[in-house]
């Protein structure tokens, strides 16, 4: 029986979000389907290019984001008085 896979499971595969079973399944089909093999190969440089611009906030960016959530409180506080 040939075992078809989705797009969806390919991407779960980039991720090591498949089991050991799916794995060995999809691993095949990788040399049996050029096509799934092909979009495997796009998904990785995605994830590549995802994991490279993942980028952490501005020291500044998260001050404001702490005195605004501060200022909030605050203001919470004196209407609930």
């Amino acid at each position: 029986m040939i075992q078809t896979f989705t797009q969806h499971d390919v991407i779960r595969y980039v991720y090591q979000e498949t089991t050991e079973a799916e794995d060995i399944l999809i691993q095949d089909g990788f040399v049996h389907d050029s096509e799934m093999l092909e979009f495997y190969l796009d998904m990785l440089d995605v994830k590549a290019g995802l994991d490279k611009s993942y980028r952490q906030p501005s020291e500044r960016s998260i001050d404001n984001i702490l005195a605004y959530s501060r200022n909030h409180e605050k203001s919470h506080q004196l209407h609930a008085v």
